[in-house]
């Protein structure tokens, strides 16, 4: 770990959140060269933080060896000038697994994705949280999201129960919930909005005090990225509706085709760019001819930003 609690905390805490796509090549292998570049790429713009292996990422597709191998190059490349948070998750014993690695590797935290498939308590989801918080001396964000959602009160138990929490991360969209949570919370922890495309839901964060949000579309329009959250953050009201209604409402359209499409237009638009990192592993699947060209068009609107 580089950067201390506190930094790490700042740091997620305000600013534009980037969430990397992992490179493979054409037999579907981990591409270090192609991730390499791509990692220097998207610290040349204004982030504040690096999360590697996310959702974007693919981290429900990668193997322990893979992560570990990805969160290794990505502290050797940033190189300290940005906090590196990992992904962990799936179960209590996968998960601490996955955080060790990302702990032994030098990333300043992790992404506590979701249990894996089943439906879960709230006092289950507590406990799973606590036993992969408690087995790592690294900064956690909980990743409220799928089937681990918890509530105002469970995310107020979690945050006593483990000093090392320093954030929740929102998946889910529901903003009256959310909202429970920060004005049960309060500024224990930091609020990140996390919803596919979170772009569409930044005004409603930020009413509510949640001042970043992860971007994938950073991966393909990072200029575009940027300058949003910038004039959002400014209040620059009118700039901020011309972008969704030109680039976000049309891509959100685009998304909701078909599941998964959160991830493969991301890679889709890389490729578009000029910065291609494969395609996306099964179960999920590439946009067909057709919506890559719709992707491209919307490509060359963001350009204008």
């Amino acid at each position: 770990m580089t950067f201390s609690r506190e930094a790490v905390t700042n740091a997620i805490g305000d600013g534009l959140l980037s969430f990397p796509i992992t490179d493979f090549d054409s037999q579907g292998r981990f591409d270090e060269a192609s991730y390499r570049k791509r990692l220097e790429w998207f610290i040349s713009h204004e982030i504040s933080a690096v999360f590697v292996a996310g959702g974007t990422g693919e981290f429900f597709s990668l193997s322990l060896d893979e992560y570990r191998e990805i969160v290794r190059i990505a502290v050797e490349v940033i190189d300290g000038r940005l906090p590196v948070i990992a992904s962990a998750g799936l179960s209590v014993e996968t998960g601490k697994a996955f955080a060790k690695a990302a702990e032994e590797a030098g990333a300043d935290g992790i992404l506590l994705m979701p249990p894996y498939l089943t439906e879960c308590p709230q006092g289950g989801l507590v406990e799973y949280a606590r036993q992969i918080c408690d087995a790592t001396s690294i900064n956690v964000i909980y990743y409220n999201r799928g089937n681990g959602i918890l509530n105002a009160h469970s995310v107020q138990q979690l945050a006593g129960l483990c000093p090392n929490l320093v954030g929740l991360k929102d998946g889910k969209g529901d903003i009256q919930a959310l909202n429970k949570i920060i004005k049960t919370v309060g500024d224990r922890l930091v609020y990140i909005g996390g919803v596919p495309t979170a772009e569409i839901f930044a005004e409603a964060y930020v009413s509510i005090g949640v001042n970043t949000y992860s971007s994938a579309v950073f991966n393909f329009v990072p200029e575009m990225a940027v300058t949003f959250y910038k004039e959002l953050r400014k209040g620059n009201k009118e700039l901020v509706k011309q972008i969704t209604n030109d680039f976000f409402i049309p891509f959100v359209d685009l998304r909701d085709r078909k599941a998964g499409y959160a991830v493969s237009l991301i890679k889709a638009g890389a490729e578009i760019v000029g910065r291609p990192a494969g395609h996306v592993r099964a179960p999920l699947e590439m946009p067909s001819e057709k919506e890559s060209l719709q992707l491209a068009a919307l490509i060359d609107v963001a350009k204008k930003y």
